[in-house]
């Protein structure tokens, strides 16, 4: 079965014999983008989060049939070194990690969570990123969730402002 699928902007036809592949492994394995983790294996703790067609999705159980012909967005295309999405710099300027491997799945939660919710509460937080972290670093990712929609929203005045 070919699927084709658009990651991190490059497009891809992927040969794979079962369809119900989860997608996590063709993005790791495959495609070699080592940035999405796998951890549970059952959509629980969140480690897999990737984007697909912008939105939120646990890639450990999400079939690459269902990925045939959509926009996926890894952790690798969210930002980068020289341009990191707010959500990037947020963690950075929070000190947001310590053993640092759930974290590429909470950073694409939130930027999924800050296109909806472009200013969200604490509730909304709460609500919504619902992934887990054995070192419980919750009280700073919540300070760089708060922290990536302000830098969201300068960014977009100064993005008006240059236009």
């Amino acid at each position: 079965m070919n699927i084709s699928l658009n990651v991190n902007g490059e497009s891809h036809t992927i040969d794979i014999k079962d369809g119900q592949t989860p997608l996590l492994w063709v993005i790791r394995d495959i495609l070699n983008l080592k940035g999405t983790k796998f951890g549970c294996g059952k959509a629980a703790c969140g480690a897999c989060t990737l984007h697909v067609n912008n939105e939120a999705v646990r890639s450990c159980s999400y079939p690459i049939k269902l990925a045939d012909g959509k926009n996926i967005t890894t952790i690798e295309g969210l930002g980068d070194k020289d341009n990191p999405h707010p959500v990037q710099q947020a963690w950075i300027e929070e000190v947001v990690p310590q053993c640092g491997y759930c974290q590429p799945g909470f950073m694409m939660a939130t930027a999924a969570l800050l296109n909806k919710v472009p200013k969200p509460t604490d509730e909304d937080i709460d609500n919504n990123i619902i992934n887990v972290c054995r070192c419980a670093t919750y009280y700073r990712m919540r300070k760089a969730i708060h922290r990536a929609a302000e830098l969201n929203i300068l960014k977009e005045e100064s993005e008006t402002q240059n236009s």
